[in-house]
């Protein structure tokens, strides 16, 4: 799960598995495999980065030794 921004600056959660794709015309809109669509502060990078930033701890278990 990823952290971002709605353009009314409140916060949402969005399973990073379910993004399709990251358009940035020229506000962000990232494309979920459902096809909704949701409009982000957040530039096209940003995403890319919290996007392999969750998938790496997920792969190395950092995610889940944040409290330890």
């Amino acid at each position: 799960m990823i952290d971002v921004t709605r353009m009314n600056g409140l916060p949402i959660t969005i399973n990073a598995d379910l993004i399709e794709s990251v358009d940035e015309v020229p506000d962000t809109v990232i494309i979920l495999t459902t096809g909704k669509r949701i409009m982000v502060k957040e530039t096209r990078e940003e995403i890319k980065d919290l996007v392999m930033k969750y998938k790496h701890s997920i792969a190395t278990g950092a995610f889940f030794n944040e409290d330890s």
